[in-house]
């Protein structure tokens, strides 16, 4: 059975030209990182799906409705474009993944102090967009 897609939101333009090539190659490019993510620990999914999402929507609509119908992604995508964020414990785990991957690579696996501080930088901001960014299910929901 296929889902539908959250037709309540307005589609965003399909781009022409070269715009639409370009956003159809971030689109693949995302599409690749996020398939990376489900082998490499430490390294999101959903979040370089959700970007593939969004540029194949401008540039080829049948790749993003194929992104929205994935069984164990889709749905998540598709609530958060709806606005409802991520499940509390999914941000807990996301956090706890970005704490552990950037704390093992700048505290043990990265020799120069500088790419040590820019990988725990980074993962700052993660943790603070996963956190305080992206709202938690149960508060939009009223359930928590």
């Amino acid at each position: 059975m296929v889902a539908a897609v959250d037709d309540r939101q307005p589609s965003p333009r399909i781009a022409r030209g070269p715009a639409r090539w370009l956003w159809f190659l971030l689109g693949l490019l995302s599409l690749a990182l996020g398939g990376l993510g489900v082998i490499v620990p430490g390294l999101p999914t959903t979040i370089f799906l959700i970007i593939a999402a969004a540029c194949f929507a401008r540039s080829y609509p049948r790749l993003e409705r194929w992104i929205l119908d994935l069984p164990k992604v889709g749905p998540t995508i598709r609530d958060y474009r709806a606005g409802l964020g991520m499940p509390r414990r999914a941000k807990v785990w996301a956090i706890s993944m970005i704490v552990a991957a950037c704390g093992l690579s700048a505290g043990l696996l990265i020799e120069p102090a500088g790419i040590r501080v820019l990988v725990a930088a980074v993962g700052l901001v993660g943790v603070w967009f996963v956190g305080w960014r992206v709202p938690t299910r149960e508060r939009v929901l009223g359930n928590g």
